[in-house]
Formats: C-alpha cells, sequence, structure tokens
C-alpha cells in the first residue's frame, strides 16, 4: 500500500488547537507510528502530526 500525505509542503493549514494559520515546511513519513509528520514555517523547532492540523 503506498503511503500518501493528507498534506503537501507548501500549503497552508490551520492547527486545530488554535485555528492560526500556518505553512508546512516540510512532511515526513514516521515508520514506526505509521503516521505523517509535519515541520510548519511558524514553528521549526516542533512537528506536527495530521490529526493536529487541518485544511482551509
Amino acid at each position: 500500500m503506498k503511503k500518501t500525505s493528507k498534506f503537501t509542503n507548501n500549503q497552508k493549514v490551520h492547527l486545530k488547537s488554535t485555528g492560526e494559520l500556518v505553512t508546512i515546511t516540510k512532511s515526513m513519513y514516521v515508520e514506526n507510528m505509521k503516521r505523517y509528520s509535519y515541520i510548519l514555517k511558524e514553528y521549526p523547532n516542533t512537528f506536527y502530526f495530521e490529526e493536529e492540523l487541518e485544511s482551509n
């Protein structure tokens, strides 16, 4: 089964917790957790999972 990311690099999304509009700079598949993580332009030292983000 091919792994596909819900979001793409440079896509603007909202943080579910705050509603803040942010930009994805990098996405990575975390093999042992079987899900994608994302690095945001606004918070480069923190990663987020798909469940924490929502598209516009």
